[in-house]
């Protein structure tokens, strides 16, 4: 399977070995300067029977140049500045899903923890501030093994955060970056995501149930194979009273680039060609079925809505309510 090279090798390699690297926050004109206080940074809704709540882990400010890598970078620079977006600087929120339904309690992703950038890394002191005890928590569902999903599952002695909890992985991902001998034939910039990988994957006392197309994590909560961005990626499928979500992980990494130009691919997308097949296939069953979709990089909160336009997609972020 082939993997893509980020257009800045720099990148991956100083953000594995550097916490303290942060690219500065260029912004447009037109965007919205940062508040004096924190805003919040949970949002809750609910799905048929099932309680949601997003929970932030911060953001990320990463190089746009990792956008639209197979396009004309003059196009990708037009887009951009036509959705005021900055195109130097990907600002990206990291946007988890807690879901209970029934008796599950059922966490996607552990963000990055103390290891990767300082921007990120919030999302236990934003659970607590949401009201939520980590302990309650029965299930955890790891998407795919990149940093800002994974290496937040332990603490600073190496243990895991959640020992009681169940965690899940795709088959497909824990094979890949647990392979014999990977570190070695990854190009040097993704050496270190793998070695954050295997160590986090294999943290003391961590057992994992391992994944295929359509497993049943708890009553109306599945997985949903959609690999590309990494080989084994997983997307986690909702359903309840009628109603559906798909919590997309990082198949779609981009609220508007995603949809407009599905065909584009960015630099941390390990296979062109199946992330695209992936996106375009995601698209489709959200537009016919009239799916809510949640982006884990989408803009806060991340929830919405597709539909197509014309060739083409758009994501429609939902309409919140207040308390009824």
């Amino acid at each position: 399977m082939p993997i893509l090279k980020p257009s800045r090798r720099d990148l991956l390699r100083l953000a594995a070995l550097a916490p303290g690297f942060v690219l500065p926050a260029l912004r447009p004109a037109s965007a919205l300067g940062a508040p004096e206080t924190d805003n919040p940074a949970h949002f809750r809704f609910s799905l048929g029977e099932a309680n949601l709540t997003v929970i932030s882990d911060g953001y990320l400010a990463l190089p746009a140049s990792g956008l639209g890598v197979n396009a004309d970078p003059e196009d990708v620079r037009r887009f951009l500045e036509q959705h005021f977006l900055s195109p130097e600087t990907q600002y990206s929120h990291t946007n988890h899903l807690l879901i209970e339904l029934g008796k599950a309690r059922v966490l996607v992703d552990l963000g990055s923890g103390n290891r990767f950038l300082p921007t990120a890394g919030r999302l236990f002191a934003n659970l607590e501030n949401a009201g939520i005890d980590p302990s309650s928590i029965t299930h955890v569902v790891v998407t795919h093994a990149h940093p800002d999903h994974i290496w937040g599952i332990r603490d600073d002695f190496d243990e895991p955060i959640l020992p009681d909890a169940e965690y899940i992985m795709g088959r497909a991902e824990h094979d890949f970056w647990t392979e014999d001998g990977l570190v070695s034939r990854v190009p040097d910039e993704m050496q270190q995501f793998v070695v954050g990988a295997v160590n986090s994957i294999q943290a003391e006392g961590l057992q994992w149930a391992l994944a295929d197309e359509g497993h049943k994590i708890a009553p109306g909560i599945s997985m949903l194979s959609s690999p590309g961005h990494t080989p084994g990626h997983m997307s986690i499928h909702v359903a309840s009273g009628g109603e559906e979500l798909i919590a997309l992980g990082d198949a779609m990494t981009h609220a508007h680039m995603n949809f407009a130009h599905p065909d584009w691919v960015n630099g941390f997308d390990m296979d062109g060609d199946q992330t695209v097949a992936t996106r375009l296939a995601l698209l489709d069953r959200a537009a016919a079925d009239r799916v809510t979709i949640l982006g884990y990089h989408f803009p806060f909160p991340g929830v919405g809505h597709v539909t197509r336009d014309g060739d083409a997609f758009r994501f429609l972020p939902a309409l919140w309510r207040f308390t009824e």
